[in-house]
């Protein structure tokens, strides 16, 4: 299996943990009445799962493979 494969398999692995954490039941669990740091928490959650993929999908896009 050569690196473009992997890379693009970890690619769509991270879209698939995007869509679970995107999905209701996980929304569901941080839509509460809480603030953290003044922002409500499901804005907070979003935000950081956001930053997380993209940090994650820039990482493995750009791993030279050596």
């Amino acid at each position: 299996m050569g690196t473009d494969e992997t890379r693009a398999q970890r690619l769509v692995a991270l879209c698939m943990l995007g869509l679970l954490l995107f999905n209701y039941p996980m929304l569901a669990l941080f839509n509460k009445a809480t603030l953290v740091l003044g922002i409500p928490l499901i804005y907070a959650y979003i935000f950081a799962a956001w930053a997380l993929l993209v940090a994650a999908m820039a990482w493995v896009a750009g791993r030279d493979g050596k």
